[in-house]
């Protein structure tokens, strides 16, 4: 048990991506790197100063890869008024996100995401109708599990902060057709009043959508 209990002060000391994939090496779960991290990894450099660091797991097999985390770090969740040990939480709840600790820092070092999934195919969590099989939707990039960068973005899309928008403009341009055709499928079906479908749907607006570019 460590030996203080976090909060919400506890300061974060990220891994760098190889880190993560050293400290869940004996999780035989599937699980790859989420959220802007992941842009960062498939674009090839950051776009941005990064406060954590994100990997998803779907949500059947996140007490496996909790469950085999090395000596010397933790799992918390956050509870209705403290953070409470991943061990204590209700079986039934939500658990997410799942914080992992550094014990001996008194750092958190990893933030872990419950998605859904079924064994072909990863599934949108907020909407079961988007879905993408696991080798389009996790990539291998070098070796370390990556969510692909359109899948990434659609999770951004619901409700963008500006910063959110800086990813996103930095990743765009370098997606494949599929991976564009992808992400303005979901912005129009399933997240179209998020301020980013505003381009897509518009045909006067100055990033239209792939079905309503010219062709050179």
């Amino acid at each position: 048990m460590p030996s203080s209990t976090p909060t919400a002060a506890t300061p974060w000391a990220p891994l760098e991506p190889q880190a993560v994939a050293r400290l869940l090496a004996a999780a035989s779960v599937r699980w790859w790197l989420s959220g802007g991290v992941a842009l960062d990894r498939w674009l090839g450099h950051p776009i941005r100063a990064r406060e954590n660091i994100d990997v998803s797991v779907v949500a059947a097999d996140l007490r496996g890869l909790v469950g085999n985390l090395p000596e010397g770090f933790s799992a918390w969740v956050p509870g209705e008024d403290e953070i409470v040990p991943f061990a204590d939480a209700p079986q039934e709840a939500d658990l997410q996100p799942v914080l992992i600790r550094d014990d001996a820092q008194n750092a958190w070092v990893l933030q872990v995401n419950a998605e859904d999934g079924a064994p072909r195919a990863w599934v949108y969590k907020r909407d079961p109708r988007l879905t993408l099989p696991w080798d389009r939707a996790v990539l291998d990039i070098d070796g370390i599990p990556t969510g692909a960068p359109e899948v990434q973005l659609v999770w951004k899309a619901l409700r963008p902060r500006a910063e959110d928008t800086t990813d996103k403009d930095a990743v765009l341009p370098s997606l494949t057709e599929d991976a564009v055709s992808f992400y303005e499928t979901a912005l129009l079906r399933i997240h179209p009043h998020s301020t980013w479908a505003i381009h897509v749907r518009s045909p006067f607006a100055p990033a239209k959508a792939s079905w309503n570019r010219k062709k050179n």
